[in-house]
């Protein structure tokens, strides 16, 4: 069976008027609202119990604090001098790891004007501001990558400076 119009204005069987039926079909497109809404409530709800379960399950716990320590470097023809400028936290400083191309010196016990290539580090007496500690093995016309490692008594080891010299 096929479609039946009314006369020639082409309006289906049943409907009374094309002002009628566009205004259905806009009290229709106000119920869009009402959905978008409930969705982003349902977003914000999901959103919140991550913030929330972070925090109970402890998944914040492993941040550290970066430490503050300044390091200062500088090269007098073959000497490379490490001083320790300044920072809040230079008295929870240890010892120095100075890495100069992939060769490790410390600041060692007894020793605390040359930095040694030995195996660990370890201080007894504590590092302070104005110390100035110093490897000879540098060359005067190649440049070389130096690394200044802090070891801190809480455990915590942080780069203090990376530099070319």
């Amino acid at each position: 069976m096929g479609k039946q119009f009314v006369s020639s204005t082409d309006i289906p069987i049943g409907a009374q008027s094309r002002k009628r039926c566009m205004m259905n079909f806009k009290q229709n497109e106000e119920a869009v609202s009402p959905v978008i809404g409930v969705i982003l409530m349902v977003a914000i709800t999901v959103i919140l119990a991550a913030v929330i379960a972070a925090f109970v399950f402890g998944m914040t716990d492993n941040v550290q604090t970066q430490k503050n320590v300044a390091v200062g470097l500088q090269k007098d023809g073959v000497t490379l001098q490490v001083t320790i400028q300044g920072g809040a936290d230079v008295t929870t400083l240890n010892y120095l790891k100075v890495t100069v191309d992939g060769t490790d010196y410390y600041t060692v016990a007894g020793n605390s004007k040359t930095l040694n290539a030995v195996t660990s580090g370890g201080l007894t007496e504590k590092l302070s501001v104005g110390n100035v500690y110093s490897i000879d093995k540098m060359s005067q016309t190649v440049q070389k990558r130096v690394v200044v490692t802090g070891h801190f008594s809480d455990g915590h080891e942080q780069m203090l400076t990376d530099g070319t010299l």
